[in-house]
């Protein structure tokens, strides 16, 4: 490889170049300048892609600072186990609702980077952290209430009362929780609830992720059991497609009876 102050670019080969800024976390001003005025395409293209990929991983760190914000500063304030909880299904006219509670291994950047809103994943990506989560969570708890105590209790009951399950369902007794949406009554354990906390909060994310995977398997099985509604299509939730099955075949054991199809 080519040493000195001055880097004579034009007599490197493209692949010397592209070993050279493998290497790389930061080009000076100069430097990315002589490259960016290479005469060959090659280069140019490497030198883009570099930049790319540096601004990506610029990106990366920055959502990972924002994702962690919170739990860092209980960690600083002496909560070592902190579980993120969320829940999926409150909008669907057919299933459960499903809530999750998971419990991360803090400070693990690289092993968490990829966690997101679930709403924000595609079903293989969501599907992809589903499988990290539980390989590698300090803990992972997960409940559901079904239809029919759903039209018992009310749909809000109902997600408090799942969340509640899955914080019990924990192996381990978490020192705090971080909640999406609402606090949990009847649990003694310090909490804050966060609106739209599943965007803002990395533990409240997995939960996210376990939650929504777990509830669109549950919905698959059931496509099995009920032929002719496309549950594994829409889960649950009230598209055309589900509401015209519903009036050709009526409701399920599954269907919600407390929720209007019209």
């Amino acid at each position: 490889m080519h040493n000195g102050n001055l880097r004579r670019f034009s007599s490197w080969t493209i692949q010397e170049i592209r070993y050279y800024l493998q290497d790389q976390t930061e080009l000076d001003g100069t430097t990315m300048r002589e490259l960016q005025e290479d005469g060959r395409k090659g280069v140019r293209d490497l030198v883009a892609r570099y930049q790319k990929e540096k601004n990506a991983r610029s990106r990366a760190a920055e959502r990972w600072q924002r994702l962690t914000q919170k739990e860092r500063a209980l960690q600083r304030a002496g909560f070592h186990l902190i579980a993120g909880v969320d829940e999926a299904g409150r909008g669907p006219l057919a299933g459960p609702v499903v809530a999750a509670a998971v419990v991360l291994h803090p400070g693990d950047a690289l092993l968490w980077q990829q966690v997101n809103d679930s709403k924000r994943l595609t079903p293989r990506q969501r599907r992809e952290q589903f499988e990290l989560i539980l390989r590698h969570a300090r803990a992972v708890g997960i409940a559901a209430v079904e239809a029919e105590q759903i039209d018992r209790m009310n749909i809000h009951r109902a997600s408090l009362a799942a969340m509640v399950q899955a914080v019990q369902g924990l192996k381990i007794q978490p020192d705090y929780l971080l909640i999406d949406g609402f606090p949990l009554p009847g649990v003694e354990i310090s909490q804050e609830a966060i609106t739209g906390g599943d965007a803002l909060c990395l533990s409240i994310a997995a939960a996210s992720i376990i939650a929504k995977v777990t509830r669109d398997e549950i919905m698959k099985t059931y496509s099995d059991l009920y032929h002719g509604y496309g549950f594994e299509k829409h889960k649950g939730y009230p598209t055309a497609a589900h509401k015209a099955a519903i009036k050709e075949l009526g409701l399920t054991p599954i269907h919600r009876r407390s929720f209007s199809a019209d």
